[in-house]
């Protein structure tokens, strides 16, 4: 990891939230409160933060996905870029409901949307009625808003990643429900007892949130690199290698054409010598 205790620090991570709005399971990650406002100890994030690298790091290379998590104002931007710049899935617009428990609706509604996006790309569209276009372009701007990173989410990610596990309520109960692990920055009028991997710290200040959304996205890009070598090593194991057919091509058997018999014989007294 390349950050440090200086980064976070100014970056704001330390900065909680008003202690009136202090959730009491958050004390052990609280260093203090000063004029009204929790301080956070940045020595356990840095050590949280450790430990969510590592884990995310080696989940991502052992083949699975984790699904970026971030609808608030301050977050979804940098949480669109990171999934983008890591070809992960993400929620950035809205987190729809049962996306994880009801992924079988989801999926239909997804194929619906596809289906949509192909008849627009080839022409189909054109040759419909207006109405019918515009009462379908209504429906296609919808499901991008709900669908915009969950297209290629084929099954069920490995984990989450969460910023403000308070605003994505949903989405960390239906992780928790399924038992998939959910890896989040929590602030100081959350719970982190529901993450399985928290990283107390600032999650309104956009500086704080970008700083642990990049160190999740650099964990995840090491992953993948540690994946794609995995592959190719796997991919160099199951190949057969060509067999050198060069002797015995060169090499040819004598065609035998018919049975060796008596005709077969070579005549060594002509018939004068009879």
């Amino acid at each position: 990891m390349n950050i440090t205790l200086k980064d976070l620090l100014d970056a704001g991570v330390h900065f909680g939230h008003q202690k009136r709005r202090y959730n009491p399971k958050s004390k052990k990650f609280v260093y203090d409160h000063r004029h009204g406002i929790s301080v956070i100890d940045l020595e356990q994030t840095y050590a949280r933060m450790e430990a969510a690298i590592e884990y995310v790091e080696e989940l991502v290379a052992s083949g699975k996905d984790i699904l970026f998590v971030g609808t608030k104002r301050q977050a979804k931007e940098v949480i669109r870029e990171a999934a983008v710049n890591t070809g992960m899935p993400y929620a950035s617009s809205r987190w729809l409901g049962g996306a994880l428990t009801n992924s079988v609706t989801i999926q239909n509604s997804i194929s619906k949307y596809k289906k949509y996006l192909r008849m627009d790309a080839d022409g189909t569209m054109d040759k419909m009625h207006n109405k019918e276009v515009a009462s379908i372009r209504r429906e296609m701007a919808r499901m991008e808003r709900n669908f915009e990173g969950l297209l290629e989410m084929n099954e069920r990610p490995g984990a989450l990643f969460v910023i403000d596990t308070k605003t994505e309520y949903i989405a960390v109960s239906e992780a928790n429900r399924l038992k998939i692990p959910v890896v989040a920055l929590v602030d100081t009028n959350s719970d982190p007892s529901l993450v399985q991997y928290p990283i107390p710290g600032n999650d309104d200040a956009i500086k704080a949130i970008r700083i642990v959304v990049e160190a999740i996205m650099d964990a995840t890009q090491a992953g993948l690199a540690r994946r794609q070598v995995k592959d190719t090593i796997q991919q160099r194991r199951i190949t057969p290698v060509a067999e050198d057919t060069t002797v015995e091509e060169n090499v040819r058997v004598p065609e035998q054409v018919g049975t060796p018999g008596e005709d077969s014989i070579p005549q060594v007294f002509s018939s004068d010598a009879e």
